[in-house]
């Protein structure tokens, strides 16, 4: 793996055996130092040693365990569009990033806008959560909310 620098940051360039580990970690985050290096046919401590760059360099950020929200009777996953008065935004951004209800928020284009994810027991407890956590934040202008009705396609990370 060489480093490419552009605009000041060095970027990771990755070679197809990078890719085809990383393919094969995104399908299977437990796959073993020893099967990984017989689907890509190089040594364990070859594959580890690349691993190991990999997570240093950031391309790994973590390994980490998906759940399914049903199965754990989390019902309600609900889409948030918030506007925040722009003086305010920093605060709302740190104040809902906090909360364990938030399972994604981002700035998007637009005046002042979050787009967050929560996922929820109930309508009840969304509710709760929009009464007593959200619409109490300074700044608030507009709160848009839209429940899932059916996941057709979840992805976690990125094509390679």
């Amino acid at each position: 793996m060489h480093l490419q620098h552009t605009h000041g940051s060095a970027l990771p360039i990755l070679d197809d055996i990078d890719r085809q580990l990383l393919s094969i970690l995104r399908e299977n985050g437990r796959a073993s130092y020893t099967d990984l290096a017989k689907e890509v046919g190089l040594s364990r401590v070859a594959v580890q040693t690349r691993i190991n760059t990999l997570i240093e360099n950031g391309t790994i950020e973590r390994f980490s365990c998906i759940l399914n929200p049903e199965k754990l009777g989390i019902s309600v996953s609900a889409f948030f569009n918030v506007e925040v008065q722009p003086k305010y935004l920093a605060i709302v951004a740190d104040t809902l990033a906090e909360e364990p209800e938030v399972t994604s928020l981002y700035h998007m284009t637009g005046p002042s806008k979050l787009h967050m994810h929560g996922l929820f027991k109930s309508n009840d407890e969304m509710e709760q959560f929009m009464k007593e956590k959200l619409y109490v934040l300074p700044g608030i202008q507009s709160v848009d909310c839209q429940v899932l009705i059916k996941r057709y396609k979840s992805r976690m990370g990125m094509r390679l």
